[in-house]
């Protein structure tokens, strides 16, 4: 046998060798990725008083905490500290913080540390070299051995954009050197959240960490101080299920612009709902134990990875001592309740130790295959076209969903993807249902209005119908088109009336 041919048979194999291990690499990564485990823990905020005593917490079966915050020392900006208070020695010797960390791992508890919270700077919102703040973190990360960190990026830190990416770089740096030396790191990024998902803020924090390679455990969104996005007719369950399946479907939009396709399961897998058990910061927000038990249900039934609560100091009816108990406390959470109550109902089917999913990575996956070939005879609506002109109200059919528009459109997607609602006419109501038939579209009658003319006056209510669409006048107008309240519609006299008044005023005629 010649050199040359035993020099080919040793190069075809090491390719088949090199393929086999290719195959098996993307099979061990996408079978990661089914086995993530949900997992309840609940925050502890380290430096309240009185002090709280989470490493018994192992005796109520709890097996994850995450212990909150480390910020900015207020005199080292890349030192560490806990509430800004007590730096990582001190906490040791004041709050004997190590050892009821070491006794809470004695009875196989997991410890999270999270970076950030409400009041104080974020250790990257004000250490501004790279380097040091590279080993800030790695600081605290070895201080308590730690394979998971939670980011809580709130207020001025969501709009610091130079600080973000700074963070983003440092932590992708940090996460990559870990897995190298044989130690994973998952990284949580915890964000406040509305009834439409992540803010603008949000979705760029989330952004940086995936331009910057940072395998993101998850999501966490903080379902909690709504304000005046809140429906005041939903209850904290409802509307925080909003934010949720909001959070969930801009999650998946994110994780395409960098290049990842995650299919629903996998994205559900990614996110964590973290709830402000009993009286909320605002004042008619009220988290109930009915609250908990549906949330609870929604997760288990979405499979939410994480559920979090703040906090377990608070898991607690307040005394007869307490004054108010519409303002909120760091010792009990303002409702009438047991000790732990909420602790017990929201960790229901979030039994998994987080360590578990440390080592997961991220990898694209298949998206659900499902039809998208839309069939008139099979559709309860219109199918959308792109030159057609559809009224608030109208339902359209398009892949296979029915759609519905929040206000009048002409040429826009119903299924593109944006990061925030406001950015599209359409609302996804739900897929097409097996069996379902053509609904009859209401349209006035011919002749029910005068066509509009440029030289008529027109009085506040008068009605028109200009290319076949129904306007009604906000003011006096005389001489301008009713075309212009698309494109300006505040300053337009015109208004065009919804697919719901159309019906109505057919059940009148």
């Amino acid at each position: 046998m010649s050199i040359w041919r035993v020099l080919l048979a040793v190069i075809l194999l090491g390719m088949f060798i090199y393929a086999g291990y290719v195959r098996w690499s993307e099979w061990k990564a996408q079978k990661t990725i089914e086995v993530t485990k949900p997992w309840f823990g609940p925050y502890v905020d380290v430096t309240a008083t009185p002090r709280f005593a989470f490493e018994q917490m192992a005796n109520d079966k709890v097996k994850n905490i995450v212990l909150a915050f480390i910020v900015s020392d207020p005199n080292g900006s890349c030192t560490p500290a806990w509430g800004g208070v007590y730096s990582l020695d001190s906490a040791s010797n004041d709050l004997d913080l190590d050892r009821r960390i070491a006794r809470y791992r004695q009875q196989n508890g997991n410890v999270v540390v999270s970076f950030g919270g409400l009041l104080n700077d974020e250790l990257a919102d004000v250490c501004s070299d790279n380097d040091k703040l590279y080993y800030a973190y790695q600081a605290v990360i070895n201080r308590y051995n730690l394979d998971t960190i939670d980011l809580d990026i709130e207020n001025d830190s969501l709009t610091n954009r130079e600080a973000l990416n700074r963070r983003a770089a440092v932590l992708a740096k940090l996460q990559q050197q870990r897995r190298v030396d044989g130690s994973p790191l998952a990284i949580w990024i915890t964000l406040p959240v509305a009834p439409q998902g992540l803010t603008p803020d949000g979705t760029n924090a989330v952004a940086s960490m995936l331009s910057a390679g940072v395998d993101l455990a998850g999501v966490n969104v903080m379902t909690m101080d709504y304000g005046q996005s809140k429906d005041k007719n939903d209850s904290m369950q409802v509307v925080s299920e909003k934010a949720l399946n909001e959070t969930h479907r801009q999650l998946g939009i994110l994780y395409k612009q960098a290049g990842v396709n995650l299919n629903s399961g996998t994205i559900w897998a990614k996110l964590g709902a973290t709830v402000m058990i009993g009286q909320n910061d605002i004042k008619d927000e009220v988290f109930t134990l009915d609250d908990a038990k549906g949330i609870n249900e929604f997760g288990v039934s979405n499979k939410l990875v994480r559920m979090s609560m703040w906090s377990a100091n608070r898991d607690i009816e307040c005394g007869e001592n307490y004054v108010n108990l519409n303002v909120v406390s760091d010792s009990c959470s303002g409702v009438s309740q047991a000790r732990l109550d909420f602790t017990k109902i929201l960790m229901q089917g979030f039994d998994s130790e987080i360590s578990q999913n440390a080592a997961i990575q991220t990898v694209s996956n298949n998206q659900e295959e499902t039809s998208q070939i839309d069939i008139p005879e099979e559709s309860p609506y219109q199918i959308w076209i792109e030159n057609g002109t559809y009224l608030q109200g109208t339902k359209v059919v398009w892949h296979r969903n029915v759609y519905q528009a929040k206000w009048w459109t002409k040429g826009d997607l119903p299924d593109n993807p944006v990061l925030q609602t406001w950015e599209t006419p359409w609302q996804l109501l739900g897929p097409v249902m097996p069996g379902e038939k053509p609904v009859s579209m209401a349209t006035l009658p011919k002749g029910t209005y005068p066509e509009w003319s440029g030289t008529d006056i027109y009085q506040a209510e008068d009605r028109v119908i200009f290319m076949d669409t129904p306007y009604e006048a906000k003011w006096w107008t005389q001489g301008d088109s009713p075309a212009a309240s698309t494109s300006n519609p505040d300053s337009s006299p015109w208004v065009i009336l919804s697919q719901v008044e159309i019906e109505e005023i057919i059940k009148g005629l």
